[in-house]
C-alpha cells in the first residue's frame, strides 16, 4: 500500500483499517475480542496493530482528559512470596500518587501481546517484569505510544529499566562456600527464564573461574515448591550429585532442604544450601537458611515512583538503575552459630545471621524513599 504509515502516537484505527485493507467497523470488532469475524479478517487486523504498534483510546473521558489515574502492572504469574511483595511495593506507592493499580498476569494468556495492548487502553503508563513468558517483543510493542518502566529486565532502547544487583552477591555467595571447603556446587533453577536468574548463574561461573575451577552446567528447573522437592528426589536418588546447592530463589532451597532432611540427609553437614531473596521463612528454618536479600518492596516502589514520573513528563533514563542487594551468612551454608547464640532449649535458639553488602554493578545506584518491609522472594 502507498505511503509511510504513522506508528506509535499516530497510529489511529483507521490507519489500521488501511493497512489491513478492512473496515473501520471490522477493526473495532476484532479489537473488542468479537467472534463476527472471520479467521483472516481478525489476521489481517492483528498484523497491521502489530506493525503499526496500535493502542486504541479508550474512553470518551480518557480522550479527553488523556489521563486514567491508573498504572498497569504487567507480572508473569502470582505464585511465591516475590511476586506479592512487588505488587504490595508498586501499589502502595502508586497509592500515594493518587493512582490505582490493574495488574495483568502473563500466566494462561493465548495472546499476550494483544491482552498488554487492551490494558494499555485502560492505564495511562504500563510496569513490566523482565521475564521469559512477557517477550521483549511485547514490552517494545508499546514503545512511543505509552510509558513503559521494566522491571529486572534487559535494557532496550527508549524504556526505562529497573533491577537489583546480582551477579557480585552470586560470586560472593559461592567464593563464601568454596571458603568452607565445599567444591562440588550446583546451580539450581533455569537461567533462560529470566535476566536477573540469568545474572546469578554469570555469578556463579565467575567464582568458579576466579578459584580456577570449572562450573558444572545448571540445573534447569522451574522456580516453586514442587519443582524443589522432585529436584531433591533425584538427588536422594544419586542421579546429581553436589557439596553445595545454589538455589535460584528461596521457595526452592526451602523446599529442597526439607525434603533432604525428612529422608535423613544432613544439611549442611552432607550438602550445604543456599536460596535468594530472604523470605521471612528463611529466618526460622533450622538450620537458617543463608540467602541473598533483595529489596523486591523497594523495586516494586521504585518502579511505581519512575512510572509516575514518565506520566508526568520526564524522560525515560537511559542508565539502567540498580538497587544493591545482600548476602545473609546464616548456617545452612555450614556456618554454625557462636556459643553465645546458643541457648540451652534447642526449641528457642535463633538462626546465626551476618550480612555482607553488595555494590551495584552499574553506573547508577537509586534507592526510593522508604517503604514498608515484608516477605521476599524470586524470580
Amino acid at each position: 500500500m502507498a505511503g509511510v504509515q504513522p506508528t506509535g502516537h499516530g497510529a489511529t484505527i483507521y490507519s489500521v483499517a488501511e493497512l489491513a485493507g478492512v473496515s473501520i467497523a471490522s477493526v473495532s470488532r476484532v479489537l473488542q475480542g468479537s467472534t463476527a469475524v472471520s479467521d483472516r479478517t481478525r489476521e489481517k487486523v492483528l498484523a497491521a496493530v502489530e506493525q503499526l504498534n496500535y493502542v486504541p483510546l479508550g474512553a470518551a473521558r480518557s480522550l479527553a482528559v488523556r489521563h486514567h489515574e491508573a498504572h498497569g502492572l504487567v507480572l508473569p504469574e502470582l505464585t511465591g512470596p516475590y511476586y506479592a511483595e512487588l505488587l504490595l511495593g508498586f501499589e502502595t506507592r502508586a497509592a500515594e500518587y493518587g493512582q490505582s493499580v490493574v495488574l495483568l498476569l502473563a500466566q494462561g494468556k493465548k495472546d499476550l501481546a494483544r491482552a498488554v495492548r487492551q490494558l494499555a487502553t485502560r492505564v495511562d503508563g504500563l510496569a513490566m517484569l523482565g521475564s521469559a513468558s512477557i517477550p521483549d517483543s511485547v514490552v517494545m510493542s508499546l514503545h512511543g505510544s505509552k510509558p513503559v518502566v521494566l522491571i529486572a529486565g534487559d535494557e532496550h532502547p527508549g524504556v526505562e529499566a529497573i533491577g537489583a544487583e546480582n551477579v557480585h552477591s552470586a560470586e560472593q555467595l559461592v567464593a563464601h562456600l568454596f571458603r568452607h571447603g565445599r567444591s562440588r556446587l550446583l546451580f539450581v533453577g533455569d537461567p533462560d527464564v529470566a535476566p536477573d536468574v540469568r545474572d546469578r548463574y554469570h555469578g556463579f561461573v565467575r567464582a568458579h573461574e576466579a578459584a580456577s575451577l570449572t562450573p558444572a552446567e545448571p540445573a534447569r528447573i522451574a522456580f516453586q515448591e514442587a519443582d524443589g522437592t522432585a529436584f531433591a528426589d533425584r538427588v536422594l536418588a544419586g542421579e546429581l550429585t553436589a557439596d553445595a546447592l545454589v538455589c535460584a530463589n528461596d521457595e526452592l532451597a526451602l523446599s529442597i532442604m526439607h525434603r533432604l532432611q525428612d529422608c535423613g540427609v544432613d544439611v549442611p553437614g552432607d550438602v550445604a544450601v543456599v536460596g535468594w531473596d530472604d523470605v521471612m521463612t528463611a529466618r526460622y528454618v533450622r538450620p537458617g537458611l543463608t540467602t541473598v536479600r533483595q529489596p523486591v518492596h523497594e523495586l516494586g516502589a521504585l518502579a511505581a515512583d519512575r512510572l509516575h514520573q514518565r506520566v508526568s513528563g520526564a524522560p525515560a533514563r537511559e542508565d539502567l538503575q540498580v538497587l544493591p542487594t545482600t548476602v545473609v551468612i546464616r548456617e545452612s551454608c555450614g556456618c554454625g552459630a557462636p556459643p553465645s547464640e546458643k541457648p540451652a532449649a534447642r526449641h528457642t535458639r535463633s538462626p546465626r545471621s551476618h550480612t555482607h553488602t553488595s555494590p551495584p554493578v552499574r553506573t547508577t545506584r537509586t534507592t526510593p524513599s522508604p517503604a514498608p518491609q515484608g516477605k521476599r522472594d524470586q524470580p
